[in-house]
């Protein structure tokens, strides 16, 4: 019986050649996997050689013949037929695609991409696939020695759907990337989101949901590239928790440390060091942290490692760990270690599930401002600093959001209320006395002037916000009545 051999991957090609051998298989190949096998002496015919017909169009036409797809197609009932046309049965298909989304990344231009647009492979696969119980399907190298042992034990009829599932979702997800590209928009009439499943986890955000990690075919992000350097698994609270921790500290440059409860931070800031931005962080909100989720944006050492022993935490994330910090987190079995190797930065699309449908759009990554000083006082340049800083906290509150602080640290944080007057109240309680000659952000602008003057009774030194109310001349007015500085920036930054 044949084995037809037509890989893009030559991962473990040779290796798997060898076994086929071995169990009774004749080899067959095409191209660069011919040329691979011959040159490691492995005795192959060429495709040309099996179908009587050469390979033609620059090699656009090469599989695409009746002793292949019939080889490929016939059932073991049809085995009479086969042998009467002088056919003879492909019982192993191992096939991987033209890197079609590498191509187009790579910035290919379009008749180059057009060349990478597999024919004959994916039509093989999904005839293999759907006569899987007399073909065993393979489009990925790391199968291989599943493969080489099921055909010494015989495979068994889940390992053939296995194959055949593998082999189709193979074949969807190349012609979803080739349909995107074509399309050229960023959302197009038909939208294929191919996902990958990366693990189970235990339960979702309550142990009644099931849940599952998934990757999006293609895309790269931090904590799918993390190293868990000890813990426990993560889980569905956890990955959800530690991506908004990633996404806040890694909106600076200097030495930062975030702390996040619920998506939400409690405590922000900065320092000259990581020991003092934790420090500065804890103290925000040393109540809020506990059973939380930190990020660093440096290296984590054994000092800030032991000044973190004092507080339970559920993960930890930063982009290294001296040997001294691991040490000191050894003591903690279930702390989740996370290595991030790289911040969250660049474009990607968000998505919202609705029943029976989703909502698209540009994630809030960007944050094009122009700001503009509205007030007849103009911030001092250490409050500048404040607001700017209040300003990257506050683009990672849930709305209705507001923002407290003084000295690259945060003070208060007023979060998801449903008036803003509500979320300031509280950032402003929360706050107490250091509201006194602090800076507040708000995530949207002010209908009322209300915020403002509650801001004035706080102390509160100066303000950053959108603008863009009908209103804004009352907030401008109350401020200037107020002694406050305020600045516009022109963006909303809503997260809902």
């Amino acid at each position: 019986m044949w084995a037809l051999l037509s890989v893009s991957d030559k991962r473990g090609l040779l290796p798997f050649a060898q076994g086929l051998l071995q169990v009774g298989f004749r080899l067959l190949a095409t191209g660069g996997t011919y040329r691979a096998l011959v040159e490691a002496g492995l005795p192959v015919t060429y495709i040309s050689d099996f179908t009587g017909f050469p390979e033609v169009l620059e090699g656009r036409v090469k599989t695409l013949h009746p002793k292949v797809h019939a080889g490929l197609l016939a059932r073991p009932d049809q085995e009479e037929e086969l042998k009467a046309l002088g056919l003879e049965r492909i019982g192993v298909l191992a096939v991987n695609l033209y890197p079609f989304r590498e191509t187009v990344a790579g910035g290919a231009g379009f008749h180059e991409a057009l060349e990478q647009i597999d024919i004959g492979g994916p039509a093989m696969l999904r005839a293999a696939a759907k006569n899987h119980l007399a073909v065993l399907p393979v489009c990925d190298p790391e199968d291989y020695p599943r493969v080489l042992q099921a055909l010494e034990e015989g495979p068994s009829p889940e390992f053939r759907r296995e194959l055949a599932r593998k082999a189709f979702a193979h074949t969807a997800a190349y012609d979803a990337a080739i349909a995107e590209w074509l399309s050229g928009e960023k959302f197009p009439p038909e939208k294929f989101l191919v996902l990958r499943r990366e693990s189970p986890l235990r339960y979702g955000e309550n142990p009644h949901q099931e849940a599952a990690l998934y990757r999006v075919l293609g895309e790269r992000g931090p904590l799918l590239e993390a190293e868990v350097l000890q813990g426990k698994a993560m889980s569905f609270n956890n990955y959800l928790d530690a991506e908004a921790a990633w996404n806040l500290v890694s909106e600076f440059q200097e030495p930062a440390c975030v702390a996040i409860k619920h998506q939400n931070p409690s405590g922000v800031a900065l320092g000259e060091s990581v020991l003092e931005a934790y420090r500065k962080a804890y103290e925000a909100d040393p109540v809020s942290i506990f059973g939380g989720i930190v990020a660093f944006n440096r290296e984590v050492d054994g000092p800030t490692a032991e000044a973190m022993g004092e507080v339970f935490l559920e993960v930890v994330l930063a982009p290294g760990f001296t040997p001294e910090a691991l040490a000191v987190f050894s003591r903690k079995k279930n702390l989740r270690l996370l290595e991030v190797l790289f911040p969250a930065q660049g474009a990607y699309l968000d998505l919202r599930r609705l029943r029976g449908g989703v909502l698209l759009q540009d994630a809030d990554t960007e944050d094009p401002i122009a700001p503009k000083v509205v007030t007849q006082k103009a911030p001092s340049e250490e409050e500048w600093a404040d607001l700017l800083f209040a300003w990257k906290v506050v683009k990672h509150v849930r709305s209705n959001a507001i923002v407290v602080t003084k000295g690259g640290q945060t003070l208060g944080i007023g979060v998801g209320q449903t008036n803003r007057y509500a979320a300031a109240k509280h950032a402003l309680k929360t706050a107490k006395e250091k509201a006194q000659g602090a800076v507040l952000a708000s995530d949207a602008f002010f209908p009322f002037d209300d915020v403002v003057r509650l801001a004035g009774e706080f102390g509160i030194s100066a303000i950053i916000q959108p603008g863009g109310s009908v209103r804004d001349e009352d907030s401008i007015r109350a401020a200037d009545e107020l002694g406050l500085a305020m600045v516009f920036t022109g963006v909303r930054h809503f997260k809902h």
